[in-house]
Order: structure tokens, then sequence, then C-alpha cells
């Protein structure tokens, strides 16, 4: 793992998703710039001394001298987005996989070049787009390719939250400073933080990727120098049209990422706040309330579900689809076989290009006082 330490909120999630399945096993990492703070939280981890690092490069050399068995198969990075590209990229010199938490880097340069690396290697990349892991979100995704709603016509897409209302930032002792900061966040704040995960959930579900979106984006708070709220209208192949907005100043919103989906027959409603229910509303019958963990539920749901119904698969178990799917499909490389098509669901490079391409996007039209349409920055 690089990042992660006892200093940091996110890189615990991502440990107890790793550690859900039994398949994954931390074994190194370099987890804090401060090598103190490394340190002390690889002994928190209980890693042996000689498998916690004071610098990701000295890790990564390090592990590639390591027999086959010892060392590590592959790094997850959980840093801020500043520090995403050069780990990354070097631990696939080194012949190791990766795991990246999304933005997948700080640019859409870097993301082309981390791109053209994989596929030189041939190694894998996963992104912890985290909301794909859901079931009712695989759920609905199988019942639109299906053709269930026929064919698709409109899609509303939000994710709110109201924690940066305020300009929290210049208080510390919160992980607002880096997502505000455009040397370490990239160029969007709030398109980038959450934009980017309502985005990917719309072209998940639907299968459809946009192709042209008008912006509007905003710094509400005074001083802020980076955008804490936009909106944009979307279009996607075949004529689907959508309308996406993302937030950070929505005062008393926690996690608030809801989409909907509309086609000739019916919709799908999904909500995160309340996760295991999809709600299915139809033309000519009444509305359906699909609730994961019964039989009912299709493949997909049913493979990436954990716990009977009425028992809430929520944000952990996401993650640990994803990380599981990984693991899973790994595993298979390693051994010579073919993974299973059910494994190899997870977010991989291309969907990291394509989120830099919609901040890219988002950002050169959101700021333009003519409010154009701007095709998808290639």
């Amino acid at each position: 793992m690089v990042g992660g330490g006892s200093d940091a909120f996110i890189g615990a999630i991502h440990r107890l998703a790793a550690f859900m399945d039994n398949q994954i096993e931390l074994v190194c990492g370099c987890f804090s710039v401060d090598p103190a703070i490394s340190r002390s939280s690889g002994q928190s981890y209980f890693l042996p001394e000689d498998r916690i690092y004071d610098t990701y490069q000295e890790m990564i050399a390090h592990e590639a001298t390591l027999p086959e068995g010892d060392r590590m198969d592959f790094v997850t990075i959980v840093t801020p987005n500043r520090w995403h590209f050069d780990p990354a990229m070097l631990a696939l010199a080194h012949g190791f996989h990766v795991v990246v938490d999304k933005p997948m880097t700080f640019s859409l340069e870097e993301a082309k070049l981390l791109q053209q690396k994989v596929t030189e290697t041939g190694l894998l990349l996963a992104l912890t787009h985290t909301y794909t892991g859901y079931p009712a979100v695989k759920e609905a995704k199988e019942r639109i390719a299906n053709g269930e709603l026929g064919k698709l016509r409109r899609l509303y897409v939000e994710y709110n939250q109201g924690w940066l209302a305020k300009r929290i930032e210049l208080e510390g002792g919160n992980n607002a400073g880096w997502r505000t900061d455009p040397k370490r966040s990239g160029k969007a704040g709030c398109v980038g933080d959450i934009g980017t995960h309502a985005w990917h959930l719309s072209e998940y579900i639907t299968g459809l990727k946009v192709e042209e979106l008008s912006a509007d984006l905003n710094a509400f708070v005074p001083g802020r120098p980076i955008d804490d709220d936009g909106c944009a209208f979307l279009r996607y192949e075949s004529g689907v049209k959508g309308v996406l907005t993302s937030s950070q100043i929505a005062a008393g919103e926690e996690n608030s990422l809801k989409i909907r989906v509309y086609g000739e027959k019916g919709g799908f409603e999904w909500n995160q706040q309340e996760p295991n229910t999809l709600w299915a509303k139809w033309t000519d019958r009444p509305t359906e309330m699909l609730r994961v963990g019964n039989s009912y539920m299709g493949a997909a749901a049913q493979w990436n579900s954990r716990t009977p119904g009425g028992h809430p698969e929520g944000y952990i178990e996401a993650f640990a689809n994803i990380y599981r799917n990984f693991a899973l499909t790994l595993r298979a490389l390693k051994n010579n076989e073919t993974p299973k098509p059910e494994w190899l669901d997870f977010p991989r490079v291309e969907d990291g290009v394509r989120g830099l391409q919609f901040i890219e996007t988002m950002v050169a039209s959101g700021y333009d006082n003519d409010q154009k349409w701007h095709k998808w920055i290639e």
C-alpha cells in the first residue's frame, strides 16, 4: 500500500474491503510521506520492520528483488490525486499490478501515459469507482442491457454533499485541504472528487458513453480556488440525454448519490443512502421495489451480494467487490487460467482515462460564459 497511514481516512476503508474475502493480505507499505508516520502505521498493522518503507520508490525497488511468493503481487495507491501517477508507473515498470483510487491521475496527459504503460506491460490496473460495486447497481445494469426499459431516453444523476459549505480547509484536522487545492487535486475540485463518481455510474449502468456536454462550475465559498459545485447537460450515444449535478456545498447533505434512468417502457431509480433498494417504474403496471438478497435478483447482483436480504450491502462491501473481482482475476492470470466473466467486472485503466477526459471537458465547458456544447476531449 502507498498512502493510507494512521493519519489518513480512505486507507482504512481500502484495507477493510481488501481483507473481507480473505483473498488479499497486506505484506508491505509506505504509508505516508513522513517516514515516522509510515513506520508507526506499519507497526500498528503488524508488518515486519523490513517490509515497512520510508518511500514508495524504496518499497517497489526492494520488493522486486524478493522471490515470487514472498514479494507483493500488486500495490494499492490511496494517496491524494497528485501522487497517483508516479507510484503506479513505477510499479508497472517493475512488473507489479496496480489498484488506484480515482481520479486515476492528476492530469489527462498522465492518464494516457499510464494507459500506454498498462498496454505495454499487459498488467492489470483496477480503479476504485466504488459505487459500481453495489449489487442493486449491478441489477440495474443487467436489466437495462437485457432491454427491460426499451430504448433509453433520459437519465438524471446527482451526487451532493454539504461538508464543504464552509471553508473548513483553513481549520486543519480534516482532508479538505488537498481536495480544495488545485496543486494537489488537479484542475477540478468537486467535479473531480464526486462528479466523476456520478458520471461513471451513469456510463456503467447504461453502457453508453457521453459524447458532449454543457457545464456550469462554481466556487461558491469565498476564497476557495477551485470548484465546489457543478452541473451539466450530457449527450450520450444513441441520442440519450442526461443531467448531472454534483455539489459539496449542498448544506445538510451527506453522501446523496442518486440515479434515475428512463426508457420507453419504464425507469430505474437507485439511491446510495438506501443501497438495498432498486425502484422499477413502469408505464403499464405498478411500481416495483426490488430488494437485494432475494432470489429474483439477477446473476450479477447475486454474485456481488454477501448477506441475506434486509442486511444493507454498503460502502465497504462495494469496495470489497472491486477488490475481490480484481484478486480473483489476478490469481487466474498468475495460474495461466481464464478468469470467469463475473470476475472481470471492475473498473479499468480505460475508465480512468475517460474520467480525466470528463474532468477536462467539464472544466473547459464549465468556465465558458457562452455555455457552448463541448465535444468530449480526447
